[in-house]
């Protein structure tokens, strides 16, 4: 039972003896700077049940914490606050319990439960772009916080496989491509359908304008351009499993799939489970069938298939169209059934998706519910806002998007100038620096976009991302590499026990109180579905322990059973600033 779930029981006590009264809640803050104390009792709720002044309540209540708990040594009322001073013994004590525990803050129990979180589901007719860096980056990390609060974990995608997009890519390289291939062209295969993609865009573009300038309307024109009729015909015949155009999008959808595998792996990202639009486009069906025997959904007079949502406050919306053809809707409820079926122990999902599918994702769930399946209680829509550069927007089509590969690289560029700028790599081999920069420029990026609110647009400014001052993931970098310099000179301290009635340094206190806070930022981080409570914490530790290694000597403190204290809580905040980067999906070097 944590400290303050003991001090909660104990002023609920308090105010029985005290005044008769049963209170059912407690509110805690941290204590502020300028106050002596740890911790905060808010009095002022309480005057709801406990009738008088507050500033007399809280001393009579502090005066009961002082006479019955060991761990309260001191108390301070400020206007009707609370603030209580909480023993050096039991932070040393906390200290001692935790000090050689791997994996601290993680929970090691694994749930019979599972989540699957989804996350990337890319298009095969183009490369992966910043868009989809946020997507796989809060995507894995939601995975690893949910696995290191307890619980048992598939990472999963939905390939986007099929469709007049992926056509458009087929026919441009057969219509412009001659033959070219990955290996001819030196290009990422991903990047190689991509450039067909524009090449087709920009040739409709043309058929288009030729059409107009010849007295056709623009929208007639826009439909009847040849290259796009050809396109339509190219689908038609893949979805009637046309040997020769099947073998062509087996042939460049390889390509792309060993593009996209580079660049997963340059993002350190992986995942447990595919699954292809390809072979989920047509599942739903029957479930939308059965739906309409148990009269969740009704056909309308042309024979499509509708749900009405207006009594949820949403509106009607199709499942089936008067041909029988499904819509993506029907495909999402197919596919959410089918992961159950391949793993029975899902008992939710997770779905990273932008902010542009929020409705969708309403009618998803609530469909699912109304079907009865008691997983779609525990489905959650990860959404999150769009990335711009400082140069705005991003369009595919045109060729004008942020490439993910690109940006990797040029952040590891803008890690190598920054680093070699400020002279920090005097004795590093060049492989040695090629691999910093790599550490450090993934580090820079993954932290500037997860230290967000995943629901907040984004800004990405590579250069200050990469800046080694303030709440960047360099500067975390610089301090986790700063501490394992004090270790490797602090080979002659013992990890033993450390004295209990040493009295702490203030610093070392809120040094403590922080670390102290790990395994519950875990669990709200899960609850939340939010890296960015991850990463606000641990810059938060990082800014704690500076301002420790600014005030109190390490090395060259006399006392030795101060001096074991100071180093081995150093080693702590180090495994912690790793274990919590770890859940970012973010590297720490040992040097700097």
């Amino acid at each position: 039972m944590s400290l303050q779930n003991d001090l909660t029981q104990k002023v609920i006590e308090a105010v029985k003896q005290l005044y008769q009264i049963d209170l059912p809640t407690v509110e805690f803050q941290p204590t502020r700077k300028d106050f002596e104390g740890d911790l905060t009792v808010v009095v002022f709720p309480m005057l709801r049940y406990v009738k008088g002044n507050p500033a007399q309540i809280a001393t009579q209540i502090g005066g009961y914490l002082q006479e019955h708990m060991a761990e309260v040594t001191k108390c301070n009322v400020v206007q009707g606050f609370l603030n209580i001073v909480i023993a050096d013994s039991y932070y040393l004590n906390f200290f001692n319990s935790i000090k050689d525990e791997v994996d601290f803050g993680y929970v090691k129990s694994v749930s019979d439960k599972a989540v699957m979180v989804e996350y990337s589901s890319p298009n095969t007719n183009k490369p992966l772009h910043l868009g989809h860096i946020r997507n796989n980056l809060l995507g894995y990390s939601v995975a690893e916080i949910l696995k290191a609060s307890g619980k048992k974990v598939y990472k999963t995608q939905i390939i986007n496989d099929r469709g007049i997009h992926i056509c458009k890519s087929m026919l441009a390289w057969q219509k412009f491509g001659e033959g070219e291939t990955p290996e001819s062209s030196g290009l990422k295969g991903d990047h190689l359908v991509g450039k067909y993609y524009v090449a087709f865009d920009k040739a409709y573009k043309e058929q288009i304008g030729e059409l107009i300038a010849a007295g056709t309307e623009k929208e007639k024109a826009e439909r009847e351009a040849p290259i796009l009729l050809e396109a339509q015909e190219m689908l038609r015949k893949w979805e009637s499993g046309d040997e020769a155009v099947v073998s062509l999008w087996k042939k460049m959808n390889a390509w792309v799939y060993a593009g996209f595998d580079i660049t997963y792996k340059n993002l350190g990202v992986d995942f447990d489970k595919l699954y292809y639009e390809s072979d989920t486009y047509l599942l739903g069906r029957d479930v939308v069938k059965d739906g309409l025997e148990k009269g969740v959904f009704f056909k309308k007079e042309d024979g499509s298939v509708w749900i009405d949502l207006t009594e949820d406050g949403l509106d009607e919306k199709i499942v089936l169209r008067s041909d029988g053809t499904a819509v993506y809707m029907t495909q999402d409820i197919g596919t959410a059934i089918q992961r159950v079926t391949d793993f029975p122990d899902i008992n939710g999902m997770v779905y990273t998706v932008g902010n542009e599918q929020d409705y969708h994702f309403k009618v998803l769930f609530l469909i699912l519910k109304k079907l009865g399946y008691t997983w779609a209680e525990q489905l959650y829509h990860l959404s999150y806002g769009m990335v711009d550069l400082p140069s705005g927007k991003m369009k595919s089509r045109e060729g004008t998007v942020v490439d993910a590969d690109d940006l990797i690289q040029s952040m590891e560029d803008t890690a190598e100038a920054i680093s070699e700028e400020l002279g920090k790599l005097d004795g590093y081999s060049d492989a040695e620096k090629k691999e910093l920069y790599r550490t450090i420029g993934l580090g820079a990026l993954k932290y500037y976009i997860l230290k967000v609110d995943p629901k907040k647009r984004i800004l990405f400014n590579p250069e200050e991302s990469v800046d080694f001052q303030g709440n960047t993931g360099p500067f975390i970098q610089y301090t986790y590499a700063r501490i394992q310099s004090i270790l490797r000179k602090a080979d002659n301290v013992r990890s033993s026990a450390v004295e209990t009635s040493l009295v702490l340094h203030e610093k070392e206190k809120e040094l403590l109180k922080q670390v102290q806070l790990f395994p519950e930022t875990v669990q709200l981080a899960a609850e939340n579905y939010s890296p960015a409570l991850i990463a606000n914490y641990t810059y938060d530790l990082v800014k704690e322990f500076n301002s420790f290694y600014q005030q109190v000597s390490i090395l060259g403190e006399p006392d030795g059973q101060k001096k074991q204290l100071r180093v081995l809580l150093s080693q702590k905040v180090g495994e912690v600033i790793k274990s919590a980067f770890l859940l970012l999906g973010i590297d720490v070097p040992e040097r700097m």
